[in-house]
């Protein structure tokens, strides 16, 4: 993820043990990738911070989850969203997979149709009139959106060439690399008010 944006915006990295009381004063975009695990994770990570988290949203603040992190903003964990949830992708009606290991999952992104590495991703569900969506899966659930200031993607637009060479039958996947539609994505949440 940093990646797709270092050469475009300040970063100021952190973990759970360097989030001081003022660590989001001079921060305009909180961000949390995909990772290794599951959501689960939030509990020995980030529980004891989620209502700085949500402290800093409510001021204002954005928040771009990927994937794990899309799932940390749903009412499970940080709860910040509005009438909308971040459920499990392969638990939806009509979905393209019931698995959730590595996979190109077709997607429409700004209206163009294109795969991008999914692992057990989600599916954002609720009042669709509560948030823009910017991206669906091949059955109309809302993959990436954006809602107020909060930036939501299931899938991994920062995916890296050896994600794909992990599994033999991702080799054949590899697109070059989605950073830019992840830049994108961030320039357009960065606008939002």
């Amino acid at each position: 993820m940093i990646k797709a944006f270092e050469d475009n915006y300040n970063l100021k990295v952190f973990t759970k043990h360097e989030l001081e009381n003022d660590f989001f004063d001079d921060v305009d975009i909180v961000a949390f990738p995909g990772g290794e695990g599951d959501s689960d994770s939030y509990r020995y990570l980030l529980k004891h911070h989620a209502p700085r988290i949500r402290r800093f949203v409510a001021r204002g603040g954005r928040y771009l989850g990927i994937c794990m992190g899309a799932y940390w903003a749903g009412s499970n964990y940080f709860n910040i969203l509005n009438d909308v949830d971040a459920v499990q992708y392969i638990t939806q009606p009509n979905t393209c997979t019931r698995r959730p290991h590595a996979k190109a999952m077709p997607v429409t992104w700004f209206g163009e149709q294109l795969k991008m590495y999914f692992y057990d991703g989600c599916a954002l569900v609720g009042d669709q009139t509560k948030f823009e969506t910017v991206a669906t899966y091949s059955n109309n659930d809302p993959m990436a959106i954006i809602q107020g200031r909060i930036g939501l993607i299931g899938c991994h637009p920062e995916a890296e060439y050896n994600w794909y060479q992990l599994q033999s039958w991702m080799k054949r996947e590899w697109h070059g690399g989605q950073h830019n539609l992840l830049l994108h994505f961030i320039d357009y949440l960065m606008k939002k008010d």
